[in-house]
């Protein structure tokens, strides 16, 4: 029995239906939209910060942590905030 080729209608029962041929190459429109696909989801290579930017941000947020910490453990401010949350309790 002769298999069937790309033209051929009809199929012998129990086959698939031939589907068309991959190994060509991809035509220009079928190209140009992969590539504008494959820019859009991979990004720019430099998207992202690197090891030292990473080891940067940290020493500055643990040193902002830090100036804060002393901010609002101050005698002036730890009095505000406590005056604050007596109005608020005594409110209700």
């Amino acid at each position: 029995m002769p298999l069937p080729t790309a033209r051929s209608t009809q199929l012998p029962a129990g086959r698939p239906r031939h589907r068309r041929c991959t190994d060509r190459p991809l035509g220009r429109p079928a190209r140009r939209l992969a590539w504008r696909l494959r820019r859009l989801t991979v990004g720019p290579p430099d998207a992202g910060m690197t090891t030292a930017e990473y080891a940067i941000g940290t020493v500055a947020a643990c040193g902002f942590a830090a100036v804060l910490y002393r901010v609002v453990t101050s005698g002036a401010v730890s009095g505000a905030l406590g005056e604050m949350l007596d109005r608020a309790l005594h409110a209700v």
